[in-house]
């Protein structure tokens, strides 16, 4: 039965951060990306599910939005980065526990994984300047997955036992 209820939650997850990664969309020319709020709804799937729901929403998720969007270059990228994402923060909100700073331990180095990870692509991509140029956006991506998606995380998980 458990089983059945993740592949039920990576499917609703993703489609949750699919909308909340399309809700809000600012172009950032020079890395021919864009900034969005996504992350909120990926720190909630993985601070409250697990890697395994957290990274399948989080990749599958944010890629569709990608496509969805008319950003189809940056969907292979980001299955990855937000994938990994995900599963780095669910991994550490699982082992370690559900408490404040644990989940902030998880959101931290999960969308810190992000930040590096687009940075990393987009010097490659187009240059260390652009790169740079987009840091601040992901790092505001960055927090208001922490703002948003840990207090979200703390009430779903009070509420929904998976054992």
């Amino acid at each position: 039965m458990r089983r059945i209820v993740e592949v039920a939650l990576c499917g609703i997850m993703a489609a949750l951060v699919c909308v909340t990664t399309l809700l809000i969309q600012v172009p950032t020319p020079p890395t021919r990306g864009y900034i969005n709020v996504g992350d909120a709804m990926i720190m909630v799937a993985a601070l409250s599910f697990g890697p395994l729901v957290g990274g399948f929403a989080g990749g599958v998720g944010s890629a569709l939005a990608d496509i969805l969007g008319g950003w189809v270059h940056w969907a292979p990228f980001t299955l990855i980065i937000k994938g990994v994402e995900g599963i780095i923060a669910g991994f550490i909100a699982h082992r370690w526990g559900s408490r404040i700073h644990t989940l902030l331990i998880a959101w931290i180095i999960g969308c810190g994984e992000m930040v590096l990870g687009y940075f990393t692509v987009e010097s490659i991509l187009y240059g260390v300047g652009p790169a740079l140029v987009e840091v601040p956006g992901n790092t505001f991506q960055m927090i208001v997955g922490g703002v948003v998606g840990i207090p979200v995380s703390l009430a779903v998980r009070r509420r929904i036992r998976l054992e």
